[in-house]
């Protein structure tokens, strides 16, 4: 039997695919309070997380983190047929 218990996102370890669901500082008053980054953990400290994402470095606060997972790696890319 696997835990339900969810784990800190201080346990994300470097290296690792990852999506993390962040509070957003400031939303839309009528727009989504949260989002979600996708990308490979670069560093762990106590303030938070850094996020290698497919636009560039992202900090994340860990005030901010609601929940993460790891995921697996992505589909490799089929070639074009001609």
């Amino acid at each position: 039997m696997t835990s339900t218990t969810p784990r800190s996102w201080r346990d994300a370890a470097a290296g690792t695919r990852v999506v993390v669901r962040r509070r957003l500082q400031d939303p839309a008053p009528d727009g989504p309070h949260l989002t979600d980054v996708l990308g490979v953990v670069l560093h762990v400290d106590d303030d938070g997380l850094t996020l290698d994402t497919s636009h560039g470095p992202a900090r994340i606060s860990g005030g901010d983190v609601v929940l993460w997972k790891p995921i697996p790696p992505p589909p490799e890319r089929r070639a074009r047929r001609h």
